[in-house]
């Protein structure tokens, strides 16, 4: 029924237009206060134990999901935003204050984001030089953060990144590329400085 629903609006561009309009408010990235109370319950996932604080900025929409996982806590001052793509959280995973996330992002189990992350799968377009960056549109790219990584305070990753298992963002690294799994990366771009030797059982300099 869902899907009959979508498919008959996106026919429609006037129709789709409208009903993106009572959802947000025109030339703005969060819904409207009735989509917050009403709907959005009904849409998204949050498991037992987890908690967001009451300063948190929740600018979710209904037809993007946003899950949170089970004893995963979203601190004061952070904002998640599911416009342009799912927001997944995993199990016992810290959103530290003031992170930005917009999706399309996957976050694991275990996690630790300190302050003032920002995590964004989205890109502006700006190969027109003639038209205004603003108005030529986006793309998008997942991000994925796997099990027990660290990210360390006002770190920023980038759209289309993955940070592997057990890895360690530094303060203040710009991640524009992949990181393995089991590494530690630092730098603006970030580059990998060390990795776990596990014949050793010790971290090692790259």
């Amino acid at each position: 029924m869902l899907r009959f629903i979508s498919d008959f609006i996106g026919r429609s561009p006037k129709l789709k237009a409208y009903i993106h309009w009572l959802i947000i408010p025109t030339d703005e990235a969060r819904p409207r206060m009735w989509v917050r109370l009403f709907v959005n319950p009904f849409f998204h996932t949050r498991s037992k134990g987890s908690k967001i604080r009451r300063r948190t900025r929740l600018d979710v929409f209904p037809f993007n999901r946003f899950i949170l996982g089970r004893n995963s806590i979203i601190e004061d001052f952070a904002t998640v935003n599911n416009g342009v793509g799912d927001v997944s959280i995993g199990a016992n995973t810290l959103v530290g204050i003031g992170n930005v996330i917009i999706g399309p992002v996957y976050i694991g189990d275990n996690v630790i984001i300190a302050q003032n992350v920002v995590i964004s799968g989205q890109d502006h377009q700006y190969k027109n030089i003639n038209i205004p960056i603003v108005q030529q549109g986006t793309t998008t790219a997942m991000i994925y953060i796997e099990d027990d990584c660290w990210i360390g305070a006002n770190a920023v990753i980038t759209s289309g990144c993955r940070i592997g298992k057990h890895s360690i963002i530094a303060a203040g690294a710009v991640v524009t590329k992949d990181v393995p799994p089991f590494c530690i990366a630092a730098g603006n771009p970030a580059k990998r400085i060390k990795h776990y030797n596990f014949q050793l059982n010790s971290w090692e300099k790259t």
